[in-house]
């Protein structure tokens, strides 16, 4: 039988599709950890919707608006339903792997949300902006960069977002900061001066599971966006992921120790995302050496971005998204433009001889992507806020959404007493105590 690089291509887009899939698992555990044991239920939930709505709405329309015809040089408008796909043909099979690889992609970009807006969010207008990311959000940008859009034809080579810093994470990211904000704060984690007030998660054995599954499933993300078997850049690829990785949680827990002596480890967890995050923009054309500086300032950025966000705007986020995701992308992403190195394929970047033209690219892009995502994001979570109501009731979030939404408890052998019946006559049942936070060091 004659050798036919397209099966390899295919086989190694799945494999790698697997990988991500797999993270869809690392953020459930990721975010269930960073949040209260009351909401576990409530965090699972959602995380098997990012990928089950996810996957049927980017199937009909999300990946025509991404991938379809872009004759326009703005959105897609065919390939719905994956209709111009033709089974009988290598490429065609070519095609829905590809498909099945950009679905785990779209995936991953809603449910960054999912852990920012955690704890007061009710599960039916977690369901609706989560068709909205997947079908019209994500695509849309999506397609401006890796569809033929404007943005790819920017400069001489384009907008660099190799396996989607920006596309993927900074778009979640500043949908979460939307999501955020409209939804507001949960109870008890701003005094009546503002001042922030720590509110545990309640497993960081949980939260660190889920980081190693993030770090483990991000060898297919970046690597497999080569989405080619035959190309022997997955081997650079993989040293940049892991160094990036290595070096966000060093500079996490660094900063976090100067500004607070202490050795933190829900910082040192989000340090490793941050640095993952802030290489896969450039993690096919940058040396280790500079993947190394990448994902070090990816830690320090993830630190900076939690204490502008809860500090200074008085944002509350529970598990970091906005920091690890919107920031780290942004600030990965402007990397390539500073760091790229044609020796590991691409361009040169400002400090290898490259001048500052693909750096101005590169901004343009994140502010392209912050320009459209968050206004966007923000008239989607209002135009729901006003109709069904994002935010739980303070006698739910109280109780946990893991009873109001679903009827359920995360760990019901330690739950109190609570009556599953919402015909309950005091939504605090006897003995269910309001959590306690402890408030944060200054």
């Amino acid at each position: 039988m004659e050798y036919n690089p397209i099966h390899l291509d295919i086989v190694w887009v799945l494999f790698a599709t697997v990988l991500v899939f797999l993270m869809q698992a690392g953020f459930a555990m990721l975010e269930a950890g960073a949040t209260r044991a009351k909401n576990a239920a409530n965090i699972i939930m959602k995380n098997v919707m990012d990928i089950s709505i996810g996957s049927l709405v980017f199937w009909m329309i999300g990946f025509g608006f991404m991938f379809g015809a872009n004759e326009s040089g703005l959105i897609g408008t065919s390939n719905f339903f994956l209709s111009d796909i033709d089974p009988s043909t290598d490429t065609g099979m070519f095609d829905f792997s590809f498909f099945i690889f950009q679905t785990v992609f779209a995936a991953t970009a809603a449910t960054i949300i999912s852990g920012a807006v955690s704890e007061r969010t009710k599960f039916g207008a977690y369901l609706i902006y989560t068709i909205a990311v997947t079908a019209v959000i994500y695509p849309i940008f999506g397609s401006w960069v890796w569809g033929g859009g404007w943005l790819s034809e920017l400069g001489d080579n384009g907008f660099m977002d190799f396996a989607g810093s920006t596309v993927v994470h900074s778009v979640g990211g500043w949908a979460a900061l939307a999501g955020a904000i409209v939804v507001g704060p949960r109870l008890g984690k701003f005094t009546a001066d503002k001042s922030p007030v720590a509110i545990p998660g309640h497993s960081i054995t949980l939260a660190a599971l889920g980081v190693f599954i993030l770090w483990f499933g991000w060898f297919g993300f970046n690597a497999g966006s080569t989405v080619s078997g035959n190309d022997v850049s997955i081997a650079i690829i993989a040293v940049t992921t892991n160094l990036a990785a290595a070096a966000g949680a060093v500079g996490a827990m660094a900063l976090s120790y100067i500004l607070w002596k202490r050795f933190d480890a829900s910082m040192t967890l989000n340090g490793v995302i941050g640095g993952l995050v802030a290489i896969t923009a450039g993690t096919a054309n940058m040396s280790p050496a500079m993947a190394v500086i990448t994902g070090l300032i990816g830690g320090f950025v993830v630190v900076a971005a939690v204490v502008l966000l809860e500090r200074k705007m008085k944002v509350d986020d529970p598990v970091g998204a906005i920091a690890v995701h919107g920031f780290a992308g942004a600030w990965g992403t402007i990397a390539v433009g500073l760091f790229a190195s044609a020796s590991y394929g691409g361009v040169d970047g400002l400090f290898f001889g490259g001048g500052a033209g693909q750096l101005i690219v590169q901004i343009t892009g994140v502010v392209a992507a912050f320009a459209f995502v968050f206004p966007t994001s923000f008239i989607v979570f209002k135009a729901i806020d006003m109709t069904i109501g994002m935010r739980a009731s303070d006698e739910d979030q109280i109780r946990g959404l893991d009873i109001s939404e679903h009827e359920a408890a995360g760990y019901p052998d330690f739950a109190p007493s609570i009556p599953l019946s919402s015909s309950s006559a005091s939504p605090v049942p006897s003995g269910a105590a309001v959590d306690e936070p402890t408030k944060i060091d200054s």
